[in-house]
């Protein structure tokens, strides 16, 4: 399997404090990788690092080819992001939003068009494509975030609790999403607090304390620490409480 992301003794120091502590994996193409920790652990520092938006103290990370140290822009321009907190511009219309982001990311008119109009007709849009974006459903603006996360087709997107404050339909709905990006040979990076989308990665890291503590498929996490769910993983894990 092609590797999209590499990463090797990757360390981030503030200071005496170790934020993320040389933490080392690697994810293959149309790979869903699902990193997890509890506050603090160091995840967000390590997915700021692997997004070109932090510079490591130590240790290497290559994401879409670009080494994000000395190649940061180039990492930018061949990965998608999306946050839970901002994705979207809510005082822009869904069309302008659309327009906007094929624009930040290059795309020509003549593509972009292209683009805006089958995004449009996926999610049948074309009856409120005008409306400004703070008017339409949250589960709406999640489907439409993705699709600006992948309006330049990344090789590798990265998403960062994409579905926190919305309900399980729209969040399973949200899944077949990811599983149809992966499926077309996007990567997939993501975080998530919702230990039952653990169980829906093809593997699973948990952080704790700034390090990899353990790193898997679900079954074999599972298995290894012989619970039934991946909550009981994370709990024996991040919480340090056995489950027996």
């Amino acid at each position: 399997m092609e590797t999209v992301v590499n990463v090797n003794e990757l360390t981030k120091k503030f200071g005496d404090f170790i934020a993320t502590n040389a933490i080392t994996f690697k994810v293959g193409k149309g790979e869903i990788f699902g990193f997890l920790g509890a506050n603090g652990a160091g995840k967000t520092t390590a997915m700021r690092m692997l997004c070109g938006l932090l510079t490591p103290s130590s240790g290497t990370a290559i994401v879409a080819g670009y080494d994000i140290a000395t190649n940061s822009e180039d990492v930018k321009k061949n990965i998608g992001y999306m946050s839970q907190k901002f994705s979207l511009y809510d005082d822009l219309t869904i069309l302008e939003n659309i327009q906007f982001y094929g624009g930040i990311y290059g795309l020509s008119k003549t593509v972009l068009k292209l683009k805006a109009n089958a995004i449009i007709e996926k999610y049948s849009l074309e009856k409120v494509k005008n409306k400004l974006v703070s008017e339409i459903p949250l589960g709406w603006k999640q489907k439409l975030s993705f699709s600006l996360a992948l309006i330049h087709e990344p090789k590798v997107i990265f998403l960062d609790e994409p579905t926190g404050g919305v309900d399980p339909i729209t969040r399973r709905q949200f899944w077949d999403l990811i599983y149809e990006a992966a499926a077309n040979g996007v990567t997939i990076f993501v975080t998530t607090h919702y230990m039952d989308e653990a169980e829906y990665c093809d593997r699973v890291s948990i952080m704790v304390d700034g390090k990899v503590k353990a790193l898997g498929t679900p079954n074999e996490l599972k298995n290894m620490y012989e619970v039934n769910s991946m909550d009981d993983v994370f709990q024996i894990l991040a919480r340090g409480t056995s489950t027996k």
